[in-house]
């Protein structure tokens, strides 16, 4: 599957009520680390519900080139036989990891601590994004830029260390791909590696390293942040990962159903960990109607049935140490919020400049084409709500996926259809998003 060179352009405009029960595609964090982790373990892994977009594939694409055995044997579902930690094998050709940051950082991390060096590329949008925060605590640790474009640009040469050094490093910035890198490298350097961070960032890694084997903690540091040891030099072994539903998948659907009237529809097994349900928390303070039920868990992380009718939504505050558990939501939450009676704030998203776009800039300029009063001030994103969107613009995604889905969520309830300029990206994350939303009767044409 890859990018054809003509842009996809699409317009939704408004439709009846949303109503059915749909899965939406496995968490695409998740996914990644169950296929780095399986191949960094001795024996086999099994992995159900994995998200088969192109970033996750192309994971899958590098951790064969790495030695470990990857193979399809159904629908999402897949089965890694691991080389163990350390064990990767020299690759013979560059690793392309397409559009995704989160793929070729934590995979970074896994080849930092390995004897080898590797070759690390992507497409243009991957290419202008800086690596050097990445690659700052793994050259603490032992790995070196053999060769690389400026501010560590892809494409990227990466030696990784003979002989890995633990280290205790502070996260400059709340990040779980920071974070994530450090500990991948630390699983082969012996003795203790410990990453402390001021802002708790998501902990799908540290649930699943635990989930494989690893000797990991993680306790309280200061007001928000944690303290996360990992013993190094484990045995991982083989583990069965049921991949929960993608909450930030989820949202896109979920935010369509508050605002076209008179929506009711039902999602399952959508992942409700803590640390990325920030999105459901502000919704739900805004008015919103999403009910849980049927929660279980796997692997570490819990999962529930939502279910969620249109409502009447309100502005509202949102703070910013809520922005490590929602910041890929911030693009359709602004849809929300145009939707909602009066002003939402939503503070502390600097993260958002440092995204496949610039995601805070696109995101005002998706409201504004489309009549909506919104400001950017500092980091901050101001949205008036009106309770209805004008709508009629045509929407610049910058091959962004997010904003050409949160785009699409806007026009099935606005005054005009909104149009997006290319919805290709969209295959990166939810190859099925357009069929999807179709059956539960949103209009795309």
């Amino acid at each position: 599957m890859t990018h054809s060179d003509q842009p996809r352009p699409l317009q939704a405009r408004a439709s009846g009520p949303l109503t059915g029960k749909v899965r939406v595609p496995g968490d695409k964090s998740i996914s990644h680390r169950a296929l780095i982790l399986g191949a960094l373990a001795v024996g086999e892994t099994r992995i159900s519900g994995l998200l088969e977009g192109e970033d996750v594939l192309n994971t899958a694409k590098s951790m064969q080139a790495l030695g470990a055995r990857v193979e399809r044997t159904g629908d999402f579902a897949w089965k890694v036989q691991g080389v163990g930690v350390g064990g990767f094998a020299q690759p013979k050709a560059p690793l392309d990891f397409g559009n995704s940051g989160t793929g070729c950082r934590l995979v970074m991390g896994a080849v930092a601590g390995c004897p080898i060096s590797a070759v690390f590329d992507g497409d243009a949008s991957l290419r202008s994004r800086p690596m050097r925060r990445i690659l700052d605590p793994l050259e603490k640790m032992g790995a070196r830029v053999v060769s690389g474009g400026e501010g560590g640009r892809l494409p990227l040469t990466v030696q990784g260390a003979r002989d890995p050094l633990p280290i205790t490093y502070r996260t400059p910035v709340a990040s779980a791909q920071i974070k994530s890198a450090v500990l991948l490298a630390g699983l082969a350097a012996p003795g203790t590696t410990t990453v402390i961070e001021s802002e708790a960032s998501r902990n799908h890694t540290e649930l699943m390293l635990k989930h494989f084997g690893a000797d990991i903690t993680s306790v309280q540091e200061g007001q928000h942040g944690r303290r996360i040891t990992l013993v190094g030099e484990p045995e991982l072994h083989g583990a069965n990962v049921v991949v929960p539903a993608d909450p930030s998948s989820a949202a896109f659907p979920i935010v369509a159903a508050l605002v076209v009237e008179g929506s009711d529809i039902v999602l399952s097994d959508v992942m409700t960990n803590p640390l990325r349900t920030g999105l459901f928390t502000t919704l739900r303070e805004m008015g919103a109607s999403i009910e849980e039920s049927e929660v279980r868990g796997d692997a570490g992380e819990p999962m529930a049935r939502l279910r969620v009718r249109a409502s009447k939504l309100r502005g509202v505050e949102v703070p910013p140490e809520r922005a490590p558990s929602m910041i890929d939501e911030y693009l359709v939450l602004a849809v929300a919020a145009s939707f909602a009676e009066g002003t939402t704030i939503m503070r502390g998203l600097q993260e958002l400049r440092v995204k496949e776009s610039d995601r805070l800039e696109a995101t005002a300029a998706m409201l504004r084409v489309n009549g909506v009063k919104v400001e950017v001030s500092g980091d901050d994103l101001i949205v008036e709500g009106r309770g209805h969107v004008p709508g009629g613009g045509t929407v610049a995604t910058h091959m962004d996926h997010r904003i050409a889905m949160s785009a699409l969520v806007m026009g099935c309830a606005s005054d005009q259809p909104v149009t997006v300029d290319d919805t290709a990206f969209i295959a990166t994350s939810f190859p099925d998003f357009i069929p999807m939303m179709r059956s539960l009767g949103a209009e795309f044409s």
